[in-house]
């Protein structure tokens, strides 16, 4: 005995119901079909999702650092990491410095 599928299947409108489907539609004033102006600016969702690629890249990198300089930055509260990578950034900058001087 053959198994009954469980998808939904879809049944399109023949050309007769499909002009019935848009007569009333546009006759809604509320619910009239997007215009050829706006169908061109639309986006697919997939564009719009995530956060937003930054221009300064980071390097995923498994490092150690002592407890009590873990304790601290978290202590700040959220954003600890990239504080984190400020005082570090700070410190290269000083580094650079020193060596030019």
């Amino acid at each position: 005995m053959s198994k009954i599928s469980k998808k939904v299947s879809i049944v399109m409108p023949s050309v007769a119901q499909d002009r019935i489907i848009t007569a009333a539609a546009k006759s809604d004033p509320d619910a009239q079909p997007l215009t050829p102006i706006q169908l061109k600016a639309m986006v697919p969702l997939k564009a719009l999702r995530g956060r937003p690629k930054s221009e300064k890249t980071k390097q995923l990198l498994s490092v150690r650092y002592s407890r009590e300089v873990i304790e601290y930055f978290k202590s700040t509260g959220e954003g600890w990491q990239s504080r984190m990578d400020e005082v570090l950034l700070q410190y290269v900058a000083q580094q650079t410095l020193d060596v030019l001087e």
